[in-house]
């Protein structure tokens, strides 16, 4: 674990172990403001799960959909404070990654094991389904600009060309310094959810609505269920890079970084419910179960409007997709450098980036199932790092008295996350295996 800088008389390193925590993405720069924190958050939390809240809710119905949303919003707000607090839990310490405070809990090795393979499937899965909404949002531009007497691109095309900015941004070194491009993101989050319920309201309730459950029979209603919950499990992602983000922020004994990290948690967290309720309910509200899995996809008009709209999204994903990226690179760059004795050049970043970005964009041409991919991935990795993983760590740390409010909160937290857990991706897988059925490879 990482002794933090601040505190120059808990530094036990060694120069040269100085050196490379100045080089590695994470812990090269610890000069963040609170409000760096906010606008991460936003861009970390709203992405392309927003726009899939309403299909969502279509699979789960009015009463269980809200009901869903609002519990998800309460445990995912107590348990990212719960990382908040834990991250100068040890004096002279900062688990300034999600997999040191996982060593700290379970022991070096059973912790790397525990948590880096289900932060690492959360993150490059974001990345790959942001590869997919990048390239749908660039087609669905071009769709809507030039409906007559323009030739039909291929989706692989798009993704090809929303990869090509990533090949120049990923070079930036860490968190601070895509601080700029996390808050236009963040920005743009705020700005195409407005455009998307506002539209929503515009277009006003179709006349041949219906709220009743899209599936054909009992088995496929339960699926589809399983499928919701995975999609709403997916919209609360950011806990996979909380601790990444508050290692940013400097601290000392006097002014702990988890002040001014929680400040940019609520002020992000009242920005998130501004953005997912209103999509979700009107959304759903005013296309009934016909909606698609992106509300953008389902409003065609005003034309210039959606063109907006899905220009943000794009502006938006490429801040997202940075953000996610960055810890990936930090664990690629530190395996590298600390295992496998590699020197941390300039070059090597730019091999370890330019492959990944590589190996993303392949991944999101052969399998662009956007519904499919929010409900496998939300359920299977992004409900224990999210829902339940902070809370099991909080009961392994402070011991809280047992049925005491503590103790009870976090049960209740691992059993609904648990649940998240198993279910969701049964539904998720069963989307992919409908929709593959039609699919071509690279279309």
């Amino acid at each position: 674990m990482v002794a933090s800088p601040d505190n120059n008389a808990a530094d036990g390193r060694t120069e040269e172990q100085k050196a490379i925590d100045e080089w590695l993405p994470i812990t090269s720069s610890r000069n963040a403001k609170w409000w760096y924190s906010a606008f991460h958050n936003v861009t970390a939390m709203v992405g392309a799960g927003v726009l899939g809240l309403p299909y969502a809710m279509s699979e789960l119905g009015w009463g269980p959909g809200v009901t869903v949303m609002v519990v998800s919003w309460v445990i995912t707000l107590y348990t990212l404070w719960q990382m908040v607090e834990m991250h100068e839990m040890v004096p002279g310490k900062r688990f300034d990654r999600y997999h040191e405070l996982g060593q700290h809990v379970f022991g070096n090795k059973l912790g790397l094991w525990i948590v880096v393979p289900q932060q690492l499937v959360v993150e490059v899965g974001l990345d790959i389904v942001y590869m997919v909404t990048g390239g749908k949002s660039f087609q669905k531009i071009h769709d809507l600009v030039c409906k007559d007497n323009c030739k039909d691109i291929k989706l692989t095309y798009y993704i090809m060309i929303f990869a090509s900015v990533h090949f120049v941004l990923s070079h930036l070194p860490n968190f601070n310094a895509i601080s700029g491009v996390s808050l236009v993101a963040a920005i743009m989050s705020l700005s195409y959810c407005t455009i998307a319920w506002g539209a929503s309201i515009d277009k006003g309730v179709q006349p041949d609505v219906e709220y009743e459950y899209r599936a054909e029979n009992t088995g496929e209603g339960i699926f589809n269920f399983f499928s919701g919950l995975g999609e709403v499990a997916f919209a609360y992602a950011g806990h996979n890079v909380v601790l990444e983000i508050q290692a940013t922020i400097p601290s000392t004994p006097e002014k702990p970084s988890k002040g001014p990290m929680w400040k940019g948690v609520l002020v992000a967290y009242i920005i998130v419910a501004l953005c997912y309720f209103p999509v979700a309910i009107i959304g759903y509200w005013i296309f009934g179960n016909s909606v698609s899995d992106n509300i953008l996809i389902s409003l065609e008009k005003p034309t210039w409007l959606i063109v907006l709209a899905n220009a943000f999204v794009v502006i938006h994903i490429i801040g997202s997709y940075q953000l996610y990226a960055i810890p990936v690179f930090d664990m690629l760059e530190t395996y590298l450098v600390k295992k496998l004795k590699f020197k941390p050049t300039w070059y090597l970043r730019f091999m370890t980036r330019n492959l990944y970005v590589a190996f993303t964009m392949f991944v999101g041409i052969i399998f662009p199932f956007f519904g499919g991919l929010l409900g496998f991935f939300g359920g299977f990795a992004f409900a224990p790092t999210t829902y339940f993983l902070p809370c099991i760590m909080w009961l392994s740390i402070y011991k809280p008295k047992r049925w005491g409010l503590s103790w009870t909160s976090n049960w209740i937290c691992i059993i609904v996350g648990v649940m998240l857990t198993v279910l969701a991706p049964i539904g998720g897988l069963r989307t992919i295996i409908i929709q593959a059925k039609d699919y071509n490879f690279f279309s």
